[in-house]
């Protein structure tokens, strides 16, 4: 039976990745949403959309009979289940059959045997495959979890047995970490994967993360892909993923991929599917690689994959579900140049990656052209909720050498424009420059280690002070123009607009002059072309050795100017009236230390203290869920809790006093 119209099980970027693949392919789609969804991209892009239930996905996206009454509503013989959600769902694929519509996607015994990451490991072992040490048993409380922890060895890692995506994960370095993260981890996997099963593995320090895409037929025929780096996590979380590997060889490439095609044919799969592997940074014989677990579906970062072997995975799943055998040999599989892709997240940087919820007031990625690739689901004016991951887009290159493609990913993120909540995008460019990460030399604890103090904006490249200066004044002196010409804004008798200005970039005062003549900073000429309208949002100054994307918004005094990862409030001022501002009195701002502030819109999950109790400095306080997520809050200071404003089972504001310390 061919599949004719297809169902997204899914939503976001990928439901709209798969309905465009699709009607490439002539099939007609149908999209499912919540109410939350209602007007999301993925519902006007299908040709069919069905209502199927509220936001929270527990009662919308992870109910299998509401996406097989919707199939069987609309007439589609085919389900794509995206990653996330039901993907993984054995039962899923099982009542799919049952109705006999068309899984796009692996077999049941393999979902069953794979996708349960302690049976998994269990027949990995079985499969003589290297493994980490750990249990892989079902473990009964978190005195049970103590004790297996203290056996293996610090670090563990806990992990919720249905897990993905980084959630339901907690890493502990001694016994406190585990009586503190056991249950926490138990939650998130019963509220993100409705299973609360975890296990516990030796964590193996400074590793890279390393994984094969595979891809098999309903004929036999199993290929690997090449590999993918995801090294570059944050609390487990993917953030930046690149094709192939910096750190793999040629021969290490084949070993992993035959090994990895030998584990999928041991469960007869088919469809796309990747295995992930911990590898030694350390090992140079290429043998230093472990089985950590395989996903049996579309992986989030498949379009790197995609470009550098020219194959659509989608297309691909999809003919391998219509019974078609695989046009290609593992001889034809071709790795052409690099691919880096950077998931861009609603969390600020700034605020210790706190998630963000709002609405997109500005959304305006940057063109898809030369090597440049925008997977997304949103659109300006649209909202990220509180109830799903929060990934907004990912932005993918490609090039022919990896330097190339990580140069282009940061001339592309100074050019993303993204307003109205917190985003990751100043934090991806800095990570784009870091040294280290352009030189090859990544494990996963990339960013704990290079970024222990959180993140507060890329370090400034050498020289940049001087262009930033220049760029603020020719804007200072475009807006004075238009000023100038317009009747009556600078009195009776207009003035000429000043050739002379002040700024101050950080703790650096530059003089320049911006005339007819050209530009100059502390008396050097600048060479420099910008093309700037009083209103732009966004400029691109030309100099002599780079160009620079600049993103520019107006403050009291001067102008935000957001480019190469970092955000520059700069002061601008005319030359004769610069001095006065050494008179300006300093705003302190105010000491909030004393109040727990709720740092999210989030529901409360626990209080640990009451009024009158007293709490030391670095004291957990409460848990705030949000984004499928939970955040501990900590005491700032030794104090005695004075007030509670908030019980536990509330949703809270961003800014909500939870508590006052005296």
């Amino acid at each position: 039976m061919a599949i004719t119209k297809l169902l997204i099980a899914n939503r976001g970027e990928i439901a709209c990745r798969v309905i465009r693949t699709a009607r490439k392919m002539g099939i007609a789609t149908v999209a499912v949403y919540s109410d939350a969804d209602s007007r999301a991209p993925h519902v006007l892009l299908a040709d069919e959309a069905v209502h199927i239930g509220p936001s929270p996905a527990a009662q919308s996206y992870l109910i299998a009979d509401k996406i097989i009454e919707a199939a069987k509503k609309t007439g589609a013989n085919a389900v794509h289940p995206g990653y996330g959600f039901l993907s993984e769902r054995e039962s899923f694929r099982k009542a799919l059959d049952a109705e006999g519509i068309i899984f796009v996607g692996p077999p049941a015994n393999a979902i069953a045997a794979m996708g349960d990451k302690i049976e998994s490991k269990k027949l990995a072992l079985e499969a003589g495959v290297n493994v980490v040490p750990g249990f892989v048993g079902v473990i009964d409380d978190t005195e049970h979890a103590v004790k297996i922890s203290n056996e293996i060895g610090y670090p563990v890692m806990m992990k919720a047995s249905a897990g993905g995506g980084g959630k339901g994960m907690r890493l502990a370095y001694s016994e406190q970490d585990v009586r503190e993260g056991f249950e926490a981890t138990k939650r998130e996997g019963l509220a993100s994967f409705g299973d609360d099963r975890v296990f516990i593995e030796k964590f193996i320090e400074s590793p890279r993360h390393i994984e094969i895409q595979v891809l098999g037929d309903q004929h036999g025929n199993i290929l690997y892909l090449n590999e993918r780096e995801c090294s570059i996590q944050r609390r487990h979380q993917k953030v930046v993923e690149e094709a192939p590997s910096p750190f793999v060889s040629p021969e290490m490439r084949k070993k992993m991929g035959e090994q990895c095609v030998a584990l999928a044919r041991a469960v007869g799969y088919f469809s796309a599917g990747t295995v992930e592997l911990i590898v030694s940074g350390a090992d140079k014989t290429g043998d230093g690689f472990y089985f950590l677990e395989m996903n049996t579906r579309l992986q989030v970062e498949h379009p790197v994959t995609e470009e550098i072997t020219g194959l659509d995975l989608v297309e691909q799943m999809i003919r391998v579900a219509n019974g078609e055998a695989l046009a290609f040999k593992q001889e034809d599989v071709k790795l052409n140049g690099w691919s880096v892709e950077n998931r861009v997240y609603a969390e600020d940087p700034y605020r210790g990656f706190l998630p963000s919820t709002g609405r997109l007031v500005r959304y305006n990625p940057p063109e898809a052209v030369d090597g440049v690739r925008v997977d997304d689901g949103v659109v300006e004016g649209g909202e990220v909720s509180m109830f799903y991951d929060p990934m907004i887009a990912k932005l993918i290159t490609w090039a022919p050498t990896r330097e190339e493609a990580i140069d282009k990913q940061v001339a592309a993120l100074d050019k993303f424009e993204l307003e109205g909540l917190g985003h990751n995008i100043d934090f991806l460019s800095a990570l784009m420059q870091h040294p280290r990460f352009r030189s090859g030399n990544i494990t996963t604890g990339f960013i704990a280690e290079e970024f222990p103090e959180g993140f507060h904006g890329a370090a400034l490249a050498e020289g940049l002070t001087v262009k930033l200066a220049a760029v603020a004044a020719f804007i200072a002196k475009s807006q004075a123009e238009r000023a100038r010409h317009i009747d009556g804004q600078l009195g009776s008798t207009p003035l000429s607009a000043p050739t002379g200005w002040q700024t101050k970039v950080g703790s650096e005062v530059h003089d320049v002059i911006v005339s007819d003549d050209g530009v100059t900073v502390d008396g050097k000429p600048v060479e420099i072309e910008i093309d700037y309208i009083p209103g732009d949002r966004t400029v691109e100054a030309r100099f002599a050795d780079e160009v620079l994307a600049v993103r520019v918004a107006p403050i009291r005094g001067g102008w935000k100017l957001t480019t190469r990862g970092a955000i520059h409030n700069i002061r601008v001022l005319p030359a004769h009236v610069a001095p006065l501002a050494a008179h300006m009195i300093e705003k302190i701002p105010p000491d909030l230390s004393r109040f727990l502030i709720c740092p999210m819109p989030g529901l409360l999950v626990s209080l640990n203290v009451a009024e009158g109790d007293k709490v030391e400095a670095g004291q957990p306080l409460a848990v705030i869920e949000a984004m499928k997520m939970e955040n501990i809050l900590r005491a700032e200071k030794t104090g005695t809790v004075k007030a509670v404003n908030a019980k536990a089972g509330e949703s809270l504001a961003v800014d909500a006093i939870i508590l006052e310390l005296e």
